[in-house]
C-alpha cells in the first residue's frame, strides 16, 4: 500500500476508533439493522430482536447520544418514544452492507434470505467495494496513503451525489 504509511500510533485522526466507540458491539448494529428495517419504538425492537430491556435501553441511549437515532415522543401519545435514523445513521448503510456481506461470504458461508435488491429494477445489489473518484473498483493493491495537503481537489458532484442518495434513503 504504498510507501507512506497510516500513523497507527496517533489514533486521534483516525475516525476508526470515533465509529467503533458508536457502534463497536453488537446489540448497536443489531439496532441498526432494525432501524433500517422500520422498526421505530421500543417495544418493537424489544420484540424483533430478542435484547433485554437494560441492555436495549441503554444502546438506544448511546445510539441517540451520538446522532445515529433520534429519539421524538410520539405525538398521540407523549409516553411512547420514536427512534429515527439520523443523515449520520442513514450513512452507515454501506457499512452495515459490507459487514453483513462479509459475514455472508466468511461466516455462514451463504447468502442472507431475503435477499436485497435494487428497488428499480429488483435485481440484487453487488459486494460494496471501495471506488475510485471515477467509479473504478479497486482492490488493497491498488491504494496508497498520502497527504492531505498533496491531494488535488476533485469534483464537489461526488459527494452531491452521494448525499442525493442518502435524501432519498431518510424518506425510509
Amino acid at each position: 500500500m504504498g510507501e507512506l504509511r497510516e500513523s497507527l500510533q496517533d489514533i486521534t485522526e483516525c475516525g476508526l476508533p470515533t465509529a467503533l466507540e458508536a457502534m463497536g458491539e453488537r446489540w448497536s448494529f443489531m439496532i441498526l439493522r432494525a432501524a433500517f428495517n422500520g422498526i421505530r419504538h421500543f417495544e418493537d425492537f424489544l420484540t424483533e430482536i430478542s435484547i433485554a430491556r437494560n441492555i436495549l435501553a441503554n444502546r438506544l441511549s448511546r445510539l441517540s447520544e451520538s446522532g445515529i437515532l433520534h429519539r421524538t415522543p410520539c405525538p398521540d401519545d407523549r409516553r411512547k418514544v420514536e427512534y429515527r435514523l439520523t443523515e449520520k445513521g442513514l450513512d452507515l448503510l454501506p457499512t452495515m452492507i459490507a459487514l453483513r456481506q462479509w459475514g455472508e461470504k466468511w461466516g455462514t458461508g451463504v447468502p442472507s434470505n431475503p435477499v436485497l435488491v435494487d428497488e428499480l429494477d429488483h435485481q440484487p445489489i453487488l459486494p460494496v467495494t471501495i471506488r475510485s473518484h471515477d467509479d473504478r473498483v479497486l482492490g488493497h493493491m491498488d491504494l496508497c496513503w498520502m497527504n492531505s495537503a498533496d491531494i488535488k481537489p476533485i469534483s464537489n458532484a461526488v459527494f452531491a451525489e452521494h448525499d442525493d442518495r442518502v435524501r432519498k434513503l431518510s424518506a425510509i
